[in-house]
């Protein structure tokens, strides 16, 4: 089997069941787990995958912004469990803003049985979502379309934001760094994630478990600025002592707190 041949597969699989194990491919494929590791490499400098200790999962590069299609079908159970947890932070008659992350998005999918909010978004797939709730205000942040990932981006979506105050921003990132950083792939993500949080009483950091110990290009904040992490499995021993020594929460769902 040519190695392109053998990627393509690869891909194809990581499609389908969302992450992949190096030394099973390496068994199946009848090559070393190192050729394995490069056919990984490739794929997360691509933007379709990020390694993991052992392995590969779908999507969640921290290099890149993927297309909304391949973000809205990654790691859907986790989004899932987050968005539930983060819903049960949200009361009626709040004031929120939600960023242009898959991971809101979900969010967006989780709170439509309250009653009263009003929602500022720069996601394009947030307003439409929304669009057939009644009795809430949703408003756009306008800004320049980023179209790959149908985000309001730029000064205008900045200065629009920066005219409220909410009481809780809802945000995503690429990854937090061992430093505790948070960090996304692209400024002007970062940028409004930093609005967002300025104009905000309270901010709710939501990511999947992936993230952790991984960096991007961009810093948004530190985690000392945030006020709650909402994640969809419990952080690792270090991690949560680092997040107790903060004084800030973490929610994960009640299965894993044993």
């Amino acid at each position: 089997m040519l190695a392109i041949e053998r990627k393509n597969e690869i891909l194809d699989k990581l499609r389908t069941e969302q992450r992949v194990v190096v030394g099973e491919l390496a068994a199946h494929y009848g090559v070393t787990e190192e050729t394995i590791r490069r056919d990984l490499d490739k794929l997360e400098r691509e933007g379709y995958a990020t390694k993991t200790y052992g392995g590969a999962i779908w999507g969640n590069s921290t290099k890149t912004d993927l297309s909304y299609t391949i973000r809205n079908k990654t790691n859907v159970e986790a989004k899932h469990a987050i968005a539930r947890l983060v819903s049960a932070a949200i009361s009626d008659g709040d004031h929120i803003m939600l960023d242009d992350s898959s991971t809101s998005l979900y969010v967006a999918k989780h709170i439509k049985d309250k009653k009263d909010l009003t929602v500022i978004t720069n996601s394009v797939e947030i307003i439409m979502e929304l669009s057939g709730v009644e009795g809430w205000n949703i408003m756009s942040t306008g800004g320049r379309l980023k179209a790959e990932t149908l985000a309001l981006v730029g000064p205008q979506c900045q200065q629009m934001i920066q005219n409220f105050h909410v009481d809780k921003a809802i945000l995503s990132c690429k990854g937090v760094a061992p430093s505790g950083a948070v960090t996304d792939s692209s400024e002007y993500h970062a940028s409004t994630k930093q609005a967002m949080m300025a104009s905000a009483a309270q901010t709710i950091l939501a990511l999947d478990d992936s993230k952790f110990d991984k960096i991007s290009f961009v810093k948004i904040t530190e985690l000392s600025q945030i006020d709650c992490v909402v994640t969809n499995r419990r952080p690792s021993r270090p991690w949560l002592q680092r997040l107790e020594a903060l004084h800030l929460r973490c929610l994960y769902p009640a299965e894993e707190t044993t």
